[in-house]
């Protein structure tokens, strides 16, 4: 098993089975990462990999519409088209009711 740590949602951890979908992972667990349509279309999973990194599988096409590569760089991902194979932790900037980004 791997554990997923949840780091805007307070810290929560998760474990699941290697070469789970990261997002799959946080809809079982209430993890929090925030997603609209759960297929690369939108955007909204939107996360950072804080530590883990190498424990995730190779970006897609997908996440190339949505990720600079700057991004890339800086370990952003999305969750629905991310897999684990490992511990990670990540984090993401939370989201009010419309969809946009709550400010800190």
């Amino acid at each position: 098993m791997i554990t997923v740590t949840f780091i805007t949602n307070e810290g929560k951890t998760a474990t699941a089975e290697p070469n789970s979908n990261l997002l799959r992972i946080s809809l079982r667990e209430k993890g929090g990462i925030p997603f609209k349509c759960g297929g690369g279309i939108c955007g909204t999973c939107r996360c950072r990999i804080e530590a883990g990194i190498e424990h995730t599988d190779t970006v897609k096409p997908k996440e190339k519409k949505h990720l600079t590569e700057a991004d890339l760089a800086a370990g952003y991902r999305m969750a629905c088209q991310t897999f684990v194979s490992g511990d990670i932790a990540v984090s993401w900037i939370p989201r009010g009711p419309n969809g946009k980004p709550i400010s800190e």
